[in-house]
């Protein structure tokens, strides 16, 4: 299957500083690695400052929301974070509103481009990491800042959002981009920099709220079959924040509405596809139409490809139980007849649906202040 299994993912990640979204200049070549390294990060620092500086400049707004993704390379993708950006700055008239990806596999490919678009075109954006954009707003001495997740759980991803933001608060740049620490301590002071949790943050309250909003799009399908929802999962051996228990308590909310509906995941152990089917036939659903659906924020490559891929490429006969296997040709080859929804000639993420979106929207206004998030780098002064 053409995608990247969690550990690759993981491990490529970890070589990401070496890798930018913006190439070095010909002048570099003889520099050692690391010196282009350092450059090639000034440089990203320098390039969003003064986007960002622009954009304050432009607005004349004090009020920054900055929204953390993963990422992708999809251009359906693209599309729904500027859509998003869009949701926010309406809900948010008074503030400037940034988008970053966390991932550097996904900024690195989406500066080269890696898919296309419905026309065929190749499609290359440029995003960048949350510390370029958090330091760019610290630069532009914005006195109110909301940094909200993407994440659909409080798990792996988060965690990274959480560590960012604190990164910030404590000044922790390379040496020569340090953030004035007057200017932090006073938004300190104010307590004026808000995190916004994750999709489904809160059990008691976001999971049904969520499973309702859900519910209000596909019960017409859950009357007619199996609904499958395809989260990410924290991977393999871990669970940060125990974070991965949210997937089987919105299943339970959303069975609560109608049995026909299911919450699986392409990381999350003993919650993979045939987990799901178990969980089917233990419910006597043995055959019939079974719609899958993304429970990502975005449709990306586990959308089109661990969800919806078609054809050999996405089957394995000799192990059908293999991960590399999708969820299409998987339920497809056990007898159901599965379905895709959507919307023109892609998968939607949970970000397209605006009941959805809306939730995010409101961590964001009930955003809190990070405590204990500054500690000066410079105590003597």
């Amino acid at each position: 299957m053409k995608k990247i299994s969690s550990f690759i993912l993981a491990a490529m990640t970890l070589a990401a500083p070496l890798f930018t979204a913006c190439s070095s200049s010909d002048d570099d070549n003889n520099k050692t690695p690391e010196s282009q390294t350092v450059n090639n990060i000034v440089s990203e620092y320098s390039v969003n400052d003064q986007m960002v500086a622009n954009q304050k400049k432009q607005s004349g707004k004090d009020v920054a929301v900055l929204l953390v993704a993963f990422g992708s390379t999809w251009n359906n993708a693209f599309n729904a974070f500027d859509a998003t950006k869009k949701a926010y700055e309406e809900a948010f008239p008074e503030a400037d509103v940034y988008v970053s990806f966390s991932s550097d596999i996904c900024i690195n490919r989406a500066s080269v481009g890696e898919n296309k678009d419905d026309a065929g075109n190749f499609v290359k954006r440029d995003y960048y990491e949350p510390r370029y954009l958090l330091h760019a707003i610290g630069d532009a001495k914005y006195s109110k800042i909301y940094v909200q997740s993407l994440q659909v759980i409080p798990g792996e991803e988060f965690a990274a959002v959480v560590a960012s933001v604190k990164k910030f608060m404590n000044n922790g740049y390379i040496a020569g981009s340090h953030l004035d620490d007057k200017y932090l301590a006073k938004l300190q002071e104010d307590k004026a920099v808000f995190l916004g949790m994750p999709l489904l943050n809160d059990p008691d309250v976001d999971v049904p709220e969520v499973a309702k909003q859900l519910n209000a799009i596909y019960a017409p399908r859950a009357e007619q079959g199996v609904v499958a929802f395809m989260g990410h999962g924290n991977p393999d051996t871990y669970d940060t924040f125990k974070a991965n228990v949210r997937y089987t308590q919105l299943e339970e909310a959303l069975q609560a509405l109608n049995p026909n509906y299911f919450v699986g995941t392409v990381d999350m152990p003993d919650n993979y596809k045939q987990d799901v089917l178990a969980r089917m036939q233990e419910k006597s659903v043995n055959s019939g139409k079974v719609y899958l659906q993304a429970l990502m924020s975005i449709a990306g490559d586990h959308a089109h490809n661990d969800m919806a891929g078609e054809g050999e490429e996405y089957w394995d006969e000799s192990d059908p139980e293999s991960e590399e296997n999708s969820w299409f040709e998987f339920f497809g080859h056990k007898g159901y007849e599965p379905i895709v929804v959507k919307a023109g000639n892609h998968p939607q993420g949970l970000l397209e649906f605006p009941g959805v979106l809306n939730v995010w929207i409101q961590h964001t206004k009930n955003a809190e202040f990070l405590e204990d998030a500054y500690h000066s780098m410079y105590p003597e002064e």
